[in-house]
């Protein structure tokens, strides 16, 4: 990496090659996904930088249920049965 990358904001991963042992610089990962309501961590939604997540499939990204990737299963079951009472 370049210079500019040479400080605490990256990761350092030391890397054993056969001659000398090179420090590279990793970008960190981004923070867990969490639940709107409860705050809790998603379970099914992976912590990948925004240009990872561009190019997974859509079903990769988040779950395939109504309030997917923004409610926990919990408190998505709270809404429906909210919206079925009303």
């Amino acid at each position: 990496m370049a210079r500019k990358d040479r400080n605490r904001t990256f990761r350092r991963v030391a890397i054993k090659l056969a001659s000398r042992t090179i420090t590279r610089y990793k970008k960190p990962k981004p923070a867990a996904a969490k639940c709107g309501d409860c705050h809790k961590v998603l379970q099914a939604i992976p912590r990948a930088t925004h240009s990872q997540m561009q190019n997974m499939a859509k079903t990769k990204k988040r779950p395939e249920r109504p309030y997917g990737g923004v409610l926990c299963s919990a408190c998505m079951r709270k809404v429906m049965v909210a919206k079925a009472r009303a």
